[in-house]
């Protein structure tokens, strides 16, 4: 069987002496939205920041379209196509939404930059209309359209998101889950970690259940709701 396209394989790490993770297993294919799920604690976070490589795993690996990249810092791995919004600081509020897409480019040195950027737009229209406001003045779900589209602007192949849709009301979340299986269509590879679990997995291709560290249930989106053990502990019924 062909390797998935990103693989953090029996991660085993923590900070310091401690372990959050227990040889956890994380894999996403081009175009494939993967969501990891959980209790609160459940080292769902801390999974994606190893994948990032934010955390020193003491057993497993990260490989990357083939490539083991399980040494490498994160500034070095968004180079190898890898892109990561934070839950909290993820946009430059002082900074318009256009410096914002601007400072997502960083790292680039093609002149595509602003066809990505109208690409973003394309996206985005409401960021397109604000593109000279503050960043800092827009809503919540408009900061979470910045970080995301400060995050395409590197032209990543793979898009971390660590609960995007936290603190934004249900309409926001529709949106911004819709937005999110248009980038999957592009062919980038998914994989964050949401608190709306039920909605999440609707939109998935493919979920992680994580508790304390560890897989508890693998499966479609649509198996994991259809689960009822999955329903029951962490669906609420």
């Amino acid at each position: 069987m062909a390797e998935p396209f990103l693989i953090g394989e029996a991660m085993t790490g923590g900070y310091g002496a401690v372990d959050i993770l227990h040889s956890c297993t994380l894999a996403v294919d081009p175009g494939e939205i993967a969501v990891i799920v959980g209790p609160n604690g459940a080292g769902k976070s801390t999974a994606m920041k190893a994948v990032f490589g934010m955390l020193k795993l003491r057993q497993g690996h990260v490989r990357l379209a083939g490539e083991d990249i399980t040494q490498l810092t994160p500034q070095a791995r968004v180079r190898k196509g890898m892109g990561f919004v934070p839950q909290t600081s993820n946009i430059f509020t002082t900074m318009t939404v256009e410096e914002n897409l601007e400072m997502g480019a960083f790292i680039r040195t093609d002149d595509s930059i602003p066809d990505t950027m109208a690409q973003v737009y394309d996206l985005f229209p409401i960021l397109k209309q604000k593109r000279h406001q503050k960043a800092g003045e827009l809503s919540g779900g408009q900061r979470q359209q910045v970080a995301v589209g400060r995050a395409l602007m590197t032209r990543p192949r793979l898009l971390m998101l660590d609960e995007p849709t936290a603190g934004v009301s249900p309409i926001v979340m529709d949106e911004l889950f819709d937005r999110i299986i248009e980038i999957a269509r592009t062919g980038i590879s998914i994989l964050m970690v949401e608190q709306n679990a039920r909605q999440a997995l609707e939109i998935a291709h493919k979920g992680y259940v994580l508790v304390q560290g560890a897989n508890r249930h693998t499966d479609t989106g649509k198996a994991l709701l259809a689960d009822p053990e999955v329903r029951r502990s962490f669906l609420g019924g």
